[in-house]
């Protein structure tokens, strides 16, 4: 029994998954089943019910976990006390992190933040915008990165950055040939939307009703990658910010045009608990996000 094979079995009972597991180790999931069934021979219990699917974690399993949680917590947080001393950022942090930043930005910034601090690891989490704030709350993570982040007294909010929100339709679109794409232009097009419960689309609905205009929504759904796909396939047209697109306008596969709506943006920002002591790591990752331009 290690650290190892301690974090592994956390990881599998955090996921769920034998394999989403063995992946997030770069091992084998037939080599993660038999990690864990080790475990099991050592403390003498079962940990996990096999026979259900999905699996089950049984009582003992769960007391382990959050025993192997604790403790692997405490370790990360010892050693970057003790890297802080000998002035070597290391350690670990946890970042949840919305998919449309994530996949897009947090690749580049996580190998940018490495190779000026080596022995600093950052562990991501692409999760959906109120499970990023779930997870900041719940101190299932240390830092959460979203748009429209929500004001609350438990929560420290800071500015990131701000994405102008452009038109975007498939390639042949005729309007992604107008300078200028009016709210009025967007009246008749078949709209794909974000989900209602969203602050993104509140945001658009807010800025097309102060103009007169209620989109004709054909679609809605809840990320990004989802309505650029829609889009592609002529399903409709849409609102997003420009960033998200670029490499599809890059690869000719979506048209975008610059909106006559200047206030619509989607502010970026960093959250964390308001009690929370963050880890150095953590500090030091909020302050080389806010200096690295990319």
């Amino acid at each position: 029994m290690n650290l190892q094979t301690l974090s592994l079995y956390c990881e599998v009972i955090r996921s769920g998954s034998f394999s989403l597991g063995a992946a997030a180790h770069h091992i084998s999931q037939s080599a993660a089943s038999q990690a864990v069934r080790q475990l099991e021979d050592e403390l003498g219990a079962q940990l996990i019910d096999r026979t259900k699917r999905p699996f089950m974690v049984t009582p003992e399993g769960k007391k382990f976990y959050e025993a192997c949680h604790s403790l692997l917590e405490q370790y990360e947080k010892v050693k970057a006390e003790i890297s802080q001393h000998r002035q070597l950022l290391g350690g670990s942090v946890r970042v949840a992190v919305i998919y449309s930043v994530g996949l897009q930005d947090m690749g580049f910034y996580a190998q940018q933040f490495h190779a000026r601090y080596p022995q600093a690891k950052i562990r991501l989490a692409f999760l959906h915008p109120k499970e990023v704030v779930d997870a900041v709350v719940n101190d299932q993570t240390d830092l959460g990165i979203l748009s429209f982040p929500p004001t609350s007294r438990s929560l420290t909010v800071i500015p990131w950055h701000e994405e102008h929100m452009v038109f975007v339709g498939h390639r042949g679109h005729a309007l992604g040939r107008k300078k200028i794409v009016t709210a009025k232009d967007l009246a008749g097009e078949r709209f794909i939307a974000f989900e209602r419960n969203l602050a993104i689309r509140k945001a658009i609905d807010r800025a097309l009703r102060q103009r007169g205009v209620k989109p004709n929504v054909a679609m809605e759904f809840d990320n990004i990658e989802t309505i650029k796909q829609a889009i592609v396939i002529q399903s409709g047209v849409s609102i997003l910010p420009k960033s998200s697109v670029s490499r599809e306008v890059e690869n000719r596969m979506v048209v975008a045009a610059p909106l006559d709506m200047s206030e619509l943006i989607r502010p970026i920002g960093i959250i964390h608990r308001r009690q929370k002591l963050l880890p150095p790591i953590a500090a030091k990752l909020i302050e080389f996000l806010q200096s690295v331009k990319r």
